[in-house]
């Protein structure tokens, strides 16, 4: 389904706002049939952050779905610290690159560039080396020993948003947890969801990964 334009530039210009709660997580589906049991909220705090922490790099295929149901594919590269790319589909001409201090929103269709401070961004959470997550971050109860949900709010800066980080048993993942999706939303409560897929990681990633073109006209970048 093609994104509402105007809206979705929106939404991806906030870098994936969304919002989510953990009975819509699908847990039975994602989870392994073996059971587990659960660990301490602390522990599964302490796990997830140590999870993100072991992440160097992570290249991934990804679905975007805004709030009202619009979806977009794209390829994901992380690089930590703070370096994050979303190449979305040719048809959405439309990319979004964080190079450690700020997230820039790039629409091809209309040729305009937008930038925001990460710490502004639910993002923070994954790409700002000063975000304390742990500090920030509180577990959701998902149901599932297999399924860890980390919800990340800063309540003195209510305008950063709120990102909810959902992962799940992997012992291939750093940590022995993998990143599959995360649901954000921003201050305006325009919400969106990223669903993560063939992650890969600790592959080598250039920094001109993270370089992107200029549309407006005699800009180049």
């Amino acid at each position: 389904m093609k994104p509402n334009t105007p809206l979705f530039r929106k939404i991806a210009g906030a870098a994936a706002c969304l919002s989510m709660t953990a009975a819509a997580l699908g847990v039975s589906a994602l989870a392994p049939a073996a059971p587990a049991v659960a660990a301490p909220a602390s522990g599964q705090l302490d796990a997830a952050v140590a999870a993100l922490r072991g992440i160097s790099t992570m290249t991934a295929d990804f679905i975007q779905t805004d709030r009202n149901g619009s979806t977009v594919k794209g390829k994901l590269t992380l690089k930590r610290p703070g370096r994050i790319r979303f190449q979305y589909e040719p048809s959405a001409k439309m990319l979004i690159v964080g190079d450690g201090r700020a997230l820039t929103f790039v629409d091809y269709d209309v040729r305009q560039v937008q930038r925001w401070p990460i710490k502004n961004s639910p993002l923070g959470a994954l790409l700002d080396p000063g975000r304390d997550v742990s500090k920030y971050g509180r577990v959701v109860p998902t149901g599932s020993a297999n399924v860890t949900s980390i919800e990340v709010r800063d309540k003195s800066h209510p305008e950063y948003g709120i990102i909810t980080l959902i992962f799940t048993r992997n012992a291939a993942a750093p940590g022995g947890l993998e990143l599959s999706y995360w649901v954000a939303l921003d201050s305006q409560n325009q919400r969106t969801t990223i669903q993560l897929a063939n992650q890969r990681y600790g592959a080598a990633v250039p920094d001109s990964t993270f370089r992107w073109t200029d549309p407006r006209p005699n800009i180049r970048r």
